[in-house]
């Protein structure tokens, strides 16, 4: 069920009796632009430490407890053009609970008081608060340089893509942190309250006309949001960027990118999600078995798919003077699925570990609610498990080469130690 609850801000209520806990996500999204990405990544630490009535970490983890041990706390995505911010809660049922019938009112108090009320005075943010989270974000920034899969796939996207917005990653940058102040950073938060789209998402077993009537309270005000197109489309492929960079490392990484026509819930989405399994998705892809088992040319060999962004991910760990050979070799992958070369059995196997991983994900709130949240952005609609699997299960061979087709390389990062 959904209704709107002022212009722009919407409440989707998904009822269910699987889960002994509630889980509550409010999410804001705005269009991806690289002068709010970073003020996007800091707000949410913000935000999950303290507020006005809970003004220190302390007394907030204390306030926690009192709600039976409820966990809290806020996060930032991009998918295709837009950013989103999530703050979410998971609290336990009161039905199952002898002394609290109050519980889900008192939590979802909690969430309005840490969004509308955050630790701020005279027009901006708490200095203490902004120092240390600004710092803990600079620590953060420092570890992904520390962690070299994730550091070669970020180099990786500032080869992929034109656009600064799509070069940095979703939680921002370190030049893009120095700039901002307590003060800029407050401004910015007022006007995400009040200029971007809201989705409020409730999962459980709930008295929903008391979670409407309670959520009604929450003082949004109506915003308007220009339509834009939500995927981002990849430019055509003239040349192949590539990038090769030193450092003191164990194992080389080397990562491939290559624009597809892969895009959420489409057309070819479901074959789209076949193909990414035979080519490197699971145990008995293509990249795993060829490179990695037969060549023994990586410590690992793996695609992923970002289908709001058309991009697919190659992931290789090498040893340093293969690079050359590990390049020759998925490219051989990849031709060999143009070419169709991959048995029925294969298909047939792919398809039982997608619904497999499909149905797991019923197990998980979270997983639900951005299933939900990601098809209501693109169509509106809300896709059953069962539709889900309907359209793998529908998938033929030559749907699958087609889409091989049309997967076309256009940047590599390795990142390497120096070859003597």
């Amino acid at each position: 069920m959904s209704i709107q609850l002022t212009e722009g801000v919407n409440l989707h209520i998904i009822p269910t009796e699987k889960y002994k806990t509630v889980r509550i996500v409010v999410k804001f999204r705005s269009p991806l632009d690289k002068e709010t990405i970073t003020k996007r990544a800091l707000l949410s630490s913000i935000l999950e430490t303290n507020s006005q009535k809970y003004p220190s970490q302390t007394l907030l983890r204390s306030e926690l407890s009192n709600l039976f041990g409820a966990s809290f706390g806020s996060s930032v995505t991009k998918k295709g053009s837009v950013h989103v911010l999530s703050v979410s809660m998971n609290v336990v049922n009161e039905k199952y609970l002898t002394m609290s019938d109050s519980l889900l009112i008192n939590s979802i108090e909690f969430l309005k008081e840490i969004i509308f009320n955050p630790n701020a005075s005279d027009g901006h943010f708490d200095k203490g608060t902004f120092k240390r989270e600004k710092e803990n974000l600079v620590d953060y920034y420092d570890s992904i340089a520390d962690d070299k899969q994730t550091y070669a796939n970020l180099e990786l996207q500032k080869l992929f893509f034109e656009e600064d917005s799509q070069k940095i990653p979703s939680i921002g940058t370190k030049e893009d942190l120095a700039k901002i102040t307590e003060t800029s950073l407050f401004i910015y938060y007022k006007q995400m309250l009040q200029q971007d789209l809201v989705d409020i998402y409730v999962l459980g077993d709930i008295d929903e006309e008391q979670v409407i009537a309670q959520l009604k309270e929450f003082p949004f005000e109506p915003r308007r949001f220009e339509k834009q197109e939500l995927f981002y489309i990849p430019s055509e492929v003239d040349k192949i960027n590539t990038k090769i960079e030193y450092q003191d490392i164990k194992q080389a990484k080397f990562n491939l990118g290559y624009k597809t026509d892969i895009f959420y819930l489409k057309e070819n989405y479901y074959a789209g999600q076949l193909f990414n399994g035979l080519f490197g998705g699971f145990p008995h892809s293509k990249l795993f078995v060829n490179v990695r088992e037969k060549e023994s040319l990586a410590y690992y060999a793996s695609s992923s798919l970002d289908t709001f962004r058309g991009m697919m991910i190659v992931q290789t760990g090498i040893d340093s003077k293969k690079m050359d050979l590990v390049k020759e070799i998925v490219t051989l992958q990849l031709k060999e699925m143009q070419a169709g070369n991959f048995t029925e059995e294969d298909i047939h196997q792919t398809k039982q570990m997608l619904k497999n991983q499909l149905l797991q994900s019923e197990d998980n709130s979270s997983a639900i609610i951005e299933r939900t949240y990601s098809n209501k952005l693109v169509s509106n609609k809300t896709k059953s498990i069962e539709e889900w699997i309907r359209n793998i299960e529908k998938v033929t061979k030559e749907e699958i080469i087609e889409i091989a087709k049309l997967v076309t390389l256009k940047a590599t990062f390795f990142l390497s130690e120096e070859v003597k």
